[in-house]
């Protein structure tokens, strides 16, 4: 829900364990979600949000990436995506094999879980693009099937309106 605060979950990624608020701090950051590692669309994704790195940094704005798939899996498909994208993917990716993260995120239904030899099919919801506040609030969600692909300009512009209005709108008197 929008304006919602975030919890403070741990996460595990390809760059090590940490608490969501600690990789948050004071930064604007871009959470984007992904049904499962190696697919092309993702790929695809993972590498345009790579190349706008440069973007991200100018709006003070962390990014970090969710797919279900364990952490080895992230280690060997950020290989595809450098090459692919022909950019650095520096950002940690979430191993989100137990779907905690998803659902504590609303991006999946309570009893959901992933059967042996599981397909992007099998969590296909989870194609988000949370956009959150230094305050740690969600500011944006953006939520995409899977025949649609992401485009990472638009998250740039939203972006940019939501940061425009940020201290607008917290000035605002509650009513």
């Amino acid at each position: 829900m929008l304006n919602a605060f975030l919890p403070n979950l741990e996460l595990e990624t390809d760059q090590g364990t940490f608490k969501l608020h600690d990789f948050i701090g004071d930064s604007w950051t871009i959470l984007f979600s992904h049904p499962k590692d190696f697919t092309p669309v993702c790929t695809t994704e993972f590498g345009a949000v790579s190349q706008l790195s440069a973007e991200w940094e100018k709006r003070g704005t962390k990014v970090i990436g969710l797919s279900v798939d364990g952490v080895e899996e992230h280690h060997q498909w950020k290989k595809d995506i450098e090459s692919f994208s022909g950019a650095k993917a520096d950002f940690p990716i979430i191993a989100d094999e137990s779907l905690a993260v998803s659902k504590a995120l609303d991006m999946l239904p309570a009893d959901a879980y992933l059967p042996d030899g599981s397909t992007a099919a099998d969590s296909a919801s989870v194609r988000v693009v949370f956009i959150f506040s230094p305050d740690k609030k969600l500011q944006l969600t953006m939520t995409y099937p899977m025949s649609v692909g992401r485009n990472f300009a638009e998250a740039l512009r939203a972006l940019d309106a939501l940061q425009a209005s940020y201290g607008v709108l917290i000035a605002m008197p509650a009513n």
